[in-house]
């Protein structure tokens, strides 16, 4: 059981030397990768939330509000977004709370809310190369990953592919090993899951910056 009265939910009391790693690491080469930054806790908690009753999943789409659409040879994940509503999810989007003002108060990049979801992805499902923002069309400036995956092989696949900003060279497969986090630049970096041998559980999210205007609610519905 988690503890909601203790307001670190990392593996150390001390999460900035992390942090630091993943600053540093973004102004370097726009992308991060820190292992068992959450509490073995925090991570089996956020895994039991698929087999929850009221977690109900839905096969993901692609594009926005009219544009979007289900397109299982593109993307076979299975997502239910998270709003606070668990123990849980309010243990993540706590500490994803304090990355957002660290990452801030290093590198000034005026973060203001983040999203996120549950991804499972069947056996033989996978998620083929897309950008999460588009340059100029989209708020979400930072991606984030974290792997709830214990004991996962490199033959058991699902790796994520980071490809450079081009798209035409591979910059890192990265394992999706419980506790593992990503973090990278949303328009900077194609990317895509290859197909899983074995089912494979995640959060995804997003941190967003605020383009709301006079004219405009960012994002729309």
């Amino acid at each position: 059981m988690l503890d909601l009265a203790d307001p670190n939910h990392f593996a150390t009391d001390s999460p900035d030397a992390a942090f630091d790693v993943l600053a540093d690491a973004l102004v370097e080469r726009g992308y991060g990768i820190v292992n068992n930054l959450f509490s073995r806790a925090t991570i089996a908690s956020l895994r039991a939330e698929f087999d929850h009753p009221e977690c109900h999943f839905k096969t993901a789409g692609i594009g926005r509000a009219e544009d979007h659409t289900v397109a299982l040879d593109i993307r076979g994940d299975r997502i239910c977004w998270l709003d606070g509503g668990s123990e849980a999810s309010t243990v993540f989007l706590s500490a994803m709370e304090q990355l957002r003002e660290a990452i801030n108060r290093r590198l000034f990049m005026g973060l203001f809310d983040y999203e996120s979801h549950l991804a499972y992805y069947p056996v033989g499902t996978f998620y083929k190369k897309h950008v999460d923002a588009f340059k100029g069309r989209s708020n979400r400036v930072l991606s984030t990953v974290l792997y709830l995956n214990p004991s996962w092989a490199k033959e058991d696949g699902g790796e994520l592919v980071l490809y450079n900003e081009a798209g035409d060279q591979v910059v890192e497969h990265i394992c999706p090993e419980a506790g593992r986090l990503v973090v990278f630049l949303s328009e900077r970096f194609p990317h895509e899951v290859l197909p899983a041998r074995r089912e494979r559980y995640s959060v995804a999210g997003w941190y967003r910056i605020n383009t709301n205007t006079l004219e405009r609610v960012d994002p729309p519905a």
